[in-house]
């Protein structure tokens, strides 16, 4: 989550928008077990004990759209009824990126920050974030279990965070020239494509674990068992894809609502996507449809964590009960556009199909979802006997493949 989430919609354009003033091993997939990485030891740091009397404040870096407080809709504000039960102020600094969320949390200044995985290892590591007493947050009790220590948010069955919302990175397709309809990854991959300068990808390096996730498919003798977890041969054979790929490629997108505007005019016709954009792209009448293809698909869980050296952490902890509650996770899965994490909150959107839409009781359709994680050298699957290629590889290697 991502460069996109500042333009998820026409209401996040500004997306520098100040809520308040700020202060200045499982294989990847959604029903895996706890988050325990063969030889990652983070720093021991010990979580809150009990909940005192909340500091007056708390300041937060998240993405656009979590921390509305009723300035860019005035329907939309889950910030201010918080402020009034609690007594804390909130001061949200809107992040743009998982590396920016990084750097504004290494600063010491913000106590909790909504991270995506591909930032939640790296904060974890660096002793930035602490553990999390969930027992001091009682909603908690009420996010799908198959959310809870997950490898993005926990490490050797310790809890990092807060699960706070969902979704798939699909395929999606114009429905008047893609025919047959789609069912593989092949259809962007896939050489001879009679799509060519018509397919779009998702700007990021993390879209390498796309790649590895199609040849996990298509090429069992690499072994990949986890995107996220490359070894050298492998993540060369990831990205001499995406290289190949390249030629197909019309445009990378990075804002949701070029997204929207390309299907419609027909600049594309497939690639990658959210359900939001789907959503959007419908509404603007655009022929569009989307599958999540047969391989399976990437996707992202956002995780609220608290920082190791918090100045408000009890304002922190109040903030991570009420985000998560049914009615605040509702508004804000409705507002953003994602499947939220709290169970109960699926009886309060004001769409009753919602949760329908997104998925978020589908257990077997989140077994097929590898959710963004951090890679670092020591293997995510598990493995001891090799080193895999971290985050900071990934990262040169992307500018290499954009060219």
């Amino acid at each position: 989550m991502r460069f996109t989430r500042l333009t998820m919609s026409t209401a996040l354009v500004a997306a520098g928008l100040l809520v308040a003033a700020g202060c200045g091993g499982d294989d990847g997939k959604g029903g895996g077990g706890g988050g325990t990485v063969a030889g990652f030891n983070p720093p021991k740091i010990a979580p809150l004990q009990s909940l005192g009397k909340g500091e007056g404040q708390v300041n937060l870096v998240a993405w656009a759209g979590y921390t509305e407080n009723g300035s860019n809709d005035k329907s939309v504000d889950w910030v201010h009824p918080f402020e009034k039960q609690t007594g804390c102020k909130v001061n949200a600094k809107t992040a743009g990126t998982s590396d920016e969320m990084v750097t504004l949390m290494k600063t010491g200044q913000y106590d909790a920050v909504s991270a995506s995985g591909d930032a939640s290892l790296r904060l974890i590591a660096s002793g930035t974030v602490a553990p999390v007493n969930t027992a001091l947050i009682p909603n908690y009790s009420d996010i799908f279990d198959d959310l809870k220590l997950k490898p993005w948010n926990s490490v050797k069955g310790v809890a990092y965070g807060v699960p706070h919302g969902r979704g798939a990175n699909m395929l999606m397709y114009n429905t008047d020239k893609v025919k047959p309809a789609p069912d593989s990854w092949k259809a962007v991959f896939d050489p001879a494509s009679p799509y060519k300068g018509k397919i779009t990808a998702y700007d990021s390096p993390i879209y390498i674990a796309d790649a590895a996730l199609y040849l996990k498919a298509t090429q069992p003798a690499l072994g990949i068992k986890d995107p996220y977890a490359l070894d050298q041969k492998q993540f060369d054979a990831s990205v001499n894809l995406l290289k190949q790929q390249k030629a197909l490629i019309g445009e990378y997108w990075s804002d949701a609502t070029k997204s929207v505007q390309s299907f419609k005019s027909g600049d594309t016709l497939l690639g990658t996507t959210w359900q939001v954009i789907a959503n959007m792209a419908k509404d603007a009448k655009a022929p569009v449809a989307t599958v999540l293809p047969k391989e399976g698909a990437t996707g992202w869980s956002d995780t609220w964590m608290v920082a190791a050296k918090a100045q408000h952490p009890n304002c922190a902890y109040q903030w991570m009960n009420w985000i998560v509650s049914p009615e605040a996770n509702a508004q804000v899965a409705e507002y953003f556009g994602e499947a939220p994490s709290n169970a109960k909150a699926c009886t309060k959107t004001t769409d009753k199909k919602f949760c329908d839409t997104y998925h978020a009781a589908d257990d077997l359709y989140w077994t097929n979802v590898h959710y963004w994680n951090t890679p670092i050298p020591q293997c995510l699957d598990g493995r001891t006997n090799v080193k895999c290629v971290d985050y900071s590889a990934w990262t040169r290697a992307w500018t290499e493949i954009k060219g």
